[in-house]
C-alpha cells in the first residue's frame, strides 16, 4: 500500500472516535471551553477520526451560523490541553489521544455537488429516457441486409 492510500478504519477506531465525538460535543455544549474565539458560537463536532494506534485524533467541527470558522478552530487548538484532560476524565482509554481540529468541509462539498447536479446540461444527462422518445438507434439507418424492396 502506498503512503497516499488510506486504510479503512477498524471497528475499534470508529468506536473510540464516536465516543470521543460525543464527549467533545458534551464539553462544547456545556460551554466549558472559555475562549474569545468561541464567544457566542455554537460548534458542532461532525466526526472524530482516530489514528490506528489511538494516540492521535482529528476532530472535524462546524460552527453553526457560519462566520467565525477559523476563530473556532484556533480557539479549540489553544484549548486542546484542557480538552484532552477533560476527555481523559470522561472517556476511559489507556492513552487519551492528542487532538487537532479542522473545519468540516463536507457540507460545502455536498452543496457544490448538488449545485452541479442542478445545472441544466447535467440534469438533462441524468434524466431517465422517455420510453416513447426515439433513442439513438432510431436515428441510425438499419442495416439488416434488406434493400427496402418488397
Amino acid at each position: 500500500m502506498s503512503k497516499g492510500e488510506l486504510k479503512t478504519p477498524s471497528q475499534r477506531q470508529l468506536r473510540v472516535g464516536e465516543e470521543l465525538r460525543h464527549a467533545l460535543a458534551h464539553i462544547l455544549e456545556r460551554g466549558e471551553v472559555h475562549d474569545p474565539g468561541l464567544a457566542g458560537a455554537s460548534v458542532t463536532v461532525t466526526e472524530v477520526r482516530v489514528s490506528p494506534d489511538l494516540r492521535n485524533a482529528t476532530a472535524f467541527i462546524m460552527p453553526l451560523g457560519g462566520g467565525a470558522d477559523d476563530d473556532a478552530v484556533d480557539a479549540l487548538t489553544r484549548a486542546k490541553g484542557f480538552i484532552r484532560r477533560r476527555l481523559a476524565e470522561m472517556v476511559r482509554l489507556r492513552i487519551t489521544p492528542a487532538f487537532s481540529f479542522r473545519l468540516d468541509a463536507s457540507f460545502d462539498e455536498a452543496g457544490h455537488i448538488e449545485e452541479l447536479l442542478r445545472r441544466p446540461e447535467v440534469a438533462r444527462d441524468l434524466a431517465p429516457e422517455d420510453e416513447n422518445s426515439p433513442g439513438p438507434e432510431a436515428a441510425a439507418p438499419r442495416h439488416d441486409g434488406s434493400h427496402g424492396h418488397g
